[in-house]
């Protein structure tokens, strides 16, 4: 469903005024349309520009989603979802042109010289207007790669389409209109409504990584005492504090493996130990496994660094279970 709205999306910022006026103007200077000679030509300009765009962003998304390789770990930062936040309201200003991000008016540099009509200028122009996205246009793609990296790093492995499900979007007219196959929408103030319906949707987002923000710091509003006295009573119920010691035992008497990991900041990880850690089914379920409470103090530090990548953890607590071979 989200790769369907992303798709959607894209193609609603066709219509977008840093766009549609643009489209008859960009398939005159790329000799689709009526400047075409036949509809099949036209067709063929059109889709390379509108493939570039797709290709661009999808490439584009996976350089930023797969080399940002602590993102699971810093979005449980809530400095990182702070900042993510105050990122998405100015792009919502944005597009209520409040603020202006507009990267298209470095597009004369890169004009090609190449013929009008030529494939080869079609996919230029498609892959130089992706880049360098309009107003309209840029705080929407940075909202998408931004949340292709926060879904991928939850492990959703599809999330890296979503950068090109968007070109897609924004590519579905061009193969149309360079075939002279559909009339296009006429310029008017509604233009502005779909830019601001944009607007509003950014803004809904950074409420949500402000919200994320401001529950990772009330997770962390934990009483020193609480957490010393948790510890105490896991250790005397015979978790291991040491992972090295807890895993030499089970491999020693080959038995499965429970792995806590936990912080003193994490609320949640003490109201686990005070409620389903405690849950007499739960202990009973556990009562043949080597039971282990690694602390994960500072994520970003070694050795919990380290044992959070082995893990796939992406934030605390986080529970793992080992078998033995």
């Amino acid at each position: 469903m989200i790769l369907l709205l992303v798709i959607v999306g894209g193609l609603a910022l066709n219509l977008t005024p840093c766009v549609l006026p643009m489209i008859p103007i960009n398939l005159a200077i790329i000799g689709a349309g009526a400047q075409a000679g036949s509809r099949g030509r036209g067709f063929l300009l059109g889709s390379a520009y509108g493939a570039a765009m797709a290709i661009v962003y999808g490439v584009l998304g996976l350089v930023v989603i797969l080399t940002a390789g602590t993102f699971g770990t810093i979005n449980s930062s809530p400095w990182f979802n702070l900042g993510i936040a105050m990122l998405f309201v100015v792009l919502g200003l944005a597009m209520f042109d409040v603020l202006f991000i507009d990267f298209s008016r470095y597009s004369n540099r890169f004009q090609s010289g190449a013929n009008r009509g030529s494939v080869a200028l079609a996919f230029t122009m498609g892959a130089v207007a992706a880049l360098l996205a309009g107003a309209c246009v840029a705080p929407v793609v940075i909202q998408v790669v931004l949340f292709s990296s926060n879904l991928y790093a939850t492990g959703t492995t599809l999330a890296l389409a979503l950068p090109f499900c968007l070109g897609v979007g924004m590519a579905i007219p061009w193969p149309i209109a360079g075939a002279g196959l559909a009339a296009l929408p006429k310029p008017g103030a509604w233009m502005v409504r779909v830019k601001q319906a944009f607007g509003v949707f950014i803004l809904a987002t950074a409420a949500y990584y402000g919200y994320e923000a401001y529950s990772i710091f009330a997770n962390r509003w934990v009483d020193p005492a609480a957490v010393a006295s948790s510890v105490e009573e896991q250790v005397k119920t015979g978790w291991h504090a040491s992972l090295t010691e807890g895993l030499d035992i089970a491999a020693r008497e080959q038995k499965p493996v429970l792995i806590d990991m936990w912080a003193t900041w994490c609320k949640n990880c003490l109201t686990m130990d005070k409620t389903t850690l405690k849950n007499a089914d739960v202990q009973a379920a556990l009562k043949d496994y080597v039971k282990i409470k690694f602390q994960a103090e500072d994520p970003d530090a070694q050795p919990a660094k380290a044992v959070m990548q082995k893990f796939d953890a992406v934030g605390l607590p986080t529970y793992v279970i080992l078998r033995p071979r």
